[in-house]
């Protein structure tokens, strides 16, 4: 499969994605659709950013078309809130006129309104493990006349808990049923749930999951503890594109934005601790350039989708080889070029030293050239009296 027009394909449904302008599947989009569309149970493994989402509201959206309306025939369980409403906005620009809206039911929004887009007539389903186990304890859903289940970032869903909830609410639906399993990487957690709840599922692979796109430059700074701010503040004058920075803690995320606030730069901010609201609105902010730069926890490294990305910066090392692999794969999607750095000091540079062997990369090593470039007296100022940003005892992180 070369282009989405050679797929068995509704007219509607191709022409919505002509208008979404999608003419090329990417490799995972190729590998899994077309057993998809033939009602196959998938296990699909591909790295962060290469169009997982489109490979499984493809079949969805063909196969809602062909079932009655106002009963829940598919649904999509994810990890996080954001991950949710971006599948959701994937949908909508994709369904048509003839299909209902999706129903979203997620924690940190307003529990009436997603009951009434259940009573609605909802299709589709799209939801967070713990909030749908709840309404499924309320006999607020009703599941059983399911044709499709979707686990998007199974291994992340493992990874914050969600095993319990997920099997219980497997355990409702139709055995009947297609299930459509979507996956960075494929731990023992992960082997398990897909034994339990898929039949001879067709195996589809793209790239290494161990390692960046190839479309990524990868770069490290190592620095003394005193330099670190000031080279991320080279490093962020310099770029002219949309930024994502990383932090460890959620309290070092606040001290890095009002650090960065200070120096002038538009900055939105992300952590576990920020209400839906701020969060919603941080993102959107961040996605429509009102914010050059978004500081995040590893919240981000998954749960968020921006096609604009032009720089990734690790002010703090994530604490596993994988969160590094998607941190980076925020950039660089769906084959466009992309930048990473990582800012490395103390003990760091040996913990960077081993995500090398872990992933076997060798990330080049550079130094900020400060004659390159004049920065505003601001940030002169307050890179003469900057501070390093150390996580403080009792710090929570993500």
């Amino acid at each position: 499969m070369t282009t989405f027009v050679a797929l068995p394909l509704s007219p509607a449904l191709q022409h919505k994605l002509a208008e979404a302008q999608f003419t090329t599947p990417t490799p995972i989009q190729a590998l899994a659709i077309p057993h998809a569309l033939a009602g196959k149970d998938v296990l699909a493994t591909a790295q962060t950013g290469t169009g997982k989402t489109l490979a499984f509201l493809v079949p969805i959206i063909e196969r809602l078309q062909q079932e009655p309306m106002r009963q829940i025939h598919a649904l999509v369980l994810l990890p996080t809130r954001e991950l949710a409403m971006q599948v959701n906005a994937e949908y909508e620009k994709l369904r048509g006129r003839n299909l209902s809206k999706s129903a979203l039911v997620i924690g940190g929004l307003s529990e009436k309104a997603q009951i009434a887009a259940l009573r609605a007539g909802a299709s589709l389903v799209i939801a967070t493990p713990g909030r749908l186990q709840d309404f499924i304890t309320r006999k607020l859903v009703d599941l059983r006349q399911l044709k499709i289940l979707v686990l998007d970032e199974a291994d992340r869903m493992m990874d914050m808990g969600f095993l319990p909830a997920i099997r219980r609410i497997v355990e409702v639906l139709p055995q009947r049923r297609q299930t459509l399993c979507f996956s960075a990487t494929m731990e023992q957690s992960v082997a398990g749930l897909v034994r339990d709840s898929m039949r001879d599922p067709v195996r589809v692979a793209a790239g290494s999951v161990l390692k960046p796109v190839e479309s990524v430059q990868l770069q490290a700074f190592e620095v003394r503890p005193t330099e670190k701010m000031d080279v991320l503040r080279q490093l962020l004058y310099s770029e002219k594109g949309q930024t994502l920075v990383f932090a460890r803690t959620k309290r070092s995320t606040e001290r890095l934005a009002k650090e960065l606030m200070r120096d002038g730069f538009s900055v939105a901010m992300i952590h576990g601790d920020r209400s839906q609201s701020q969060r919603n609105g941080a993102l959107a902010g961040f996605q429509q350039g009102r914010f050059k730069i978004l500081v995040a926890t590893d919240v981000a490294s998954r749960g968020l989708h921006v096609d604009d990305v032009a720089h990734v910066i690790n002010y703090d090392l994530p604490n596993l080889a994988e969160d590094f692999i998607h941190r980076v794969g925020r950039t660089g999607r769906m084959g466009c070029p992309g930048l990473a750095s990582t800012l490395a000091a103390g003990a760091e540079v040996l913990g960077l030293r081993q995500i090398e062997r872990s992933l076997q990369l060798r990330i080049e090593r550079k130094q900020v050239d400060w004659s390159t470039t004049e920065l505003p007296k601001r940030i002169v100022q307050n890179t003469l009296a900057s501070r390093t940003l150390t996580a403080l005892p009792g710090e929570v992180f993500a």
